[in-house]
């Protein structure tokens, strides 16, 4: 005996249309609206401005150690030309006191004594050796009888009343000052006049404040 079969037919009437699925909501909080857009342009300004910014900067830096490095190098080269100049400065002062020696016994000599002159003309040769040393180490002496005085290079030893000579003027010298370059290396010793008073020349004073 055969078997029944059953068909089912589906009325399409029937059917239920499926809705799509829905889109989960974003948690973000987030839009599909675009972004606002950034300005390129304005971007490249804010930089430039930053870069001159840094630039000024460091040329303003650049230009200071430049600057301190020149005054250095000019600071270095005056020393070492001080140094160059003066390096015999101590020695010479000491020498001085030789110059001192031989003038002194030049000046005690009698020229009438033949032995006394035949010494002198011996100190005379020494004393324009070791002056043109001096020379040639650029040593002066100063220039002090008849000059005023001048505190600078003169060291006023006392003062004396004169009739011939103005007031403050260099009218002896003990001992004689000298230069090295244009620097100060020992003060000429001196005696300086004074007005003289009630018409009369008074006793040599003593005044080192002259």
């Amino acid at each position: 005996m055969a078997k029944k079969t059953k068909i089912v037919i589906d009325d399409e009437n029937d059917k239920t249309p499926q809705e799509p699925p829905s889109t989960p909501p974003d948690p973000s909080g987030a839009t599909d609206e675009p972004a606002e857009s950034v300005d390129p342009l304005k971007d490249l300004e804010e930089k430039l401005t930053v870069a001159q910014a840094e630039a000024n900067e460091n040329r303003d830096r650049m230009l200071r150690m430049a600057a301190e490095f020149e005054n250095f190098k000019k600071r270095s080269a005056r020393e070492l030309d001080d140094i160059r100049k003066y390096a015999t400065e101590n020695l010479i002062r000491e020498l001085l006191s030789v110059v001192d020696n031989l003038e002194r016994a030049i000046a005690s000599a009698a020229p009438e004594n033949e032995n006394d002159q035949r010494l002198v003309d011996g100190v005379s040769l020494t004393l324009a050796e070791i002056n043109k040393i001096l020379e040639r180490h650029y040593v002066s002496p100063i220039q002090a009888l008849g000059e005023s005085f001048d505190p600078a290079f003169h060291q006023a030893m006392c003062q004396e009343e004169s009739t011939d000579q103005p007031p403050n003027t260099v009218v002896q010298e003990f001992q004689k000052g000298y230069l090295i370059h244009d620097r100060l290396l020992r003060p000429a010793m001196v005696v300086v006049s004074k007005a003289v008073q009630n018409g009369q020349p008074a006793e040599r004073s003593v005044d080192t404040n002259a």
